[in-house]
């Protein structure tokens, strides 16, 4: 961090020069209102109902809080410099934010294929289950979702704020995200951009290819269930997942594996909001409203 003259960065948020900018902070403040309530009511009633210890719910929870952290890694800074006149974040803040971004959103790709397995385990493999995905080994999986969620934080903020920053410190952006960092750069980014491209389509195709091979066994075991009522039970456990595993690959591939030059020719800004705000938005309600069990849960939780 001493290879800069940039002691802090200015977040433009939506508008080109600095300024209020009132809209925006009203519709990040609404939705990360309903982020932090949705998916804390979801914890408290996977929390106080037995029947939703198993370790499908236990991943939820984990999914949950990791949504919540991401969230708030953004929100409560973007909406302050929607209110700042000078928009500034200091340089180690902006690394500090920078950092445990990348950690909370890498470790929830890996949840999320850690939570593929299980449905491919219970569906699959029904007699095993509870031997297969013991509690330790669920622990075990989360743990190890965010050890390489930390590996690639740590990587990605120590390639980017190694970087010479010498002359605009203007970041086009709501929050200190990689690629409009590493273009504010005066130095040869040839190799950031290549471990960054390299790094998240590792991730990326990795923990997809594992979610992708989990559902074509899932699928295949479903349809050969005779009883019409089993498969639609046995899918009912599946579509939340499916749909939430589909959002969250699809935007952030689309965000961070692709050629730099690409990048330039749509809105980055509007494509970021739904993977760190609409997605987290999502999560509680697909998971509530799409889930028999959750539903009564929450009957039951509420008292009628």
């Amino acid at each position: 961090m001493i290879n800069t003259a940039v002691t802090e960065f200015i977040l433009l948020g939506f508008g080109k020069d600095p300024g209020l900018q009132v809209i925006p902070f009203v519709i990040f403040l609404v939705i990360y209102m309903v982020i932090v309530l949705g998916n804390t009511i979801l914890i408290l009633i996977i929390k106080v109902n037995s029947l939703l210890h198993t370790p499908m719910y236990f991943f939820l929870v984990n999914l949950s809080f990791l949504d919540l952290c991401y969230s708030s890694t953004i929100a409560p800074r973007a909406m302050a410099s929607f209110l700042d006149w000078s928009k500034s974040i200091s340089y180690n803040g902006c690394a500090t934010q920078f950092f445990f971004f990348g950690l909370f959103l890498t470790t929830e790709g890996f949840l999320l294929a850690a939570m593929a397995y299980d449905r491919y385990t219970a569906i699959c493999n029904p007699l095993l289950y509870p031997i297969t995905m013991s509690k330790w080994v669920c622990i075990q999986l989360v743990v190890g979702s965010y050890i390489c969620g930390c590996v690639n934080a740590m990587v990605q903020t120590g390639f980017t704020f190694t970087l010479h920053y010498c002359g605009s410190k203007m970041i086009n952006h709501f929050f200190c995200d990689g690629p409009p960092l590493i273009s504010l750069s005066c130095s040869d980014t040839y190799i950031n951009n290549l471990v960054m491209f390299t790094l998240c389509g590792l991730i990326i195709v990795s923990t997809s290819f594992i979610v992708l091979i989990s559902y074509i066994y899932i699928i295949s075991t479903i349809l050969r269930i005779h009883s019409a009522e089993g498969r639609h039970k046995a899918f009912s456990t599946c579509t939340s997942h499916m749909l939430v595993v589909t959002l969250f690959y699809g935007t952030t591939a689309f965000m961070y594996v692709q050629p730099t030059w690409l990048s330039s020719l749509y809105p980055r800004k509007s494509v970021s909001v739904f993977y760190t705000f609409v997605i987290p938005l999502l999560n509680p309600f697909i998971y509530s409203l799409r889930n028999k069990d959750v539903k009564e849960a929450l009957r039951r939780t509420m008292g009628y």
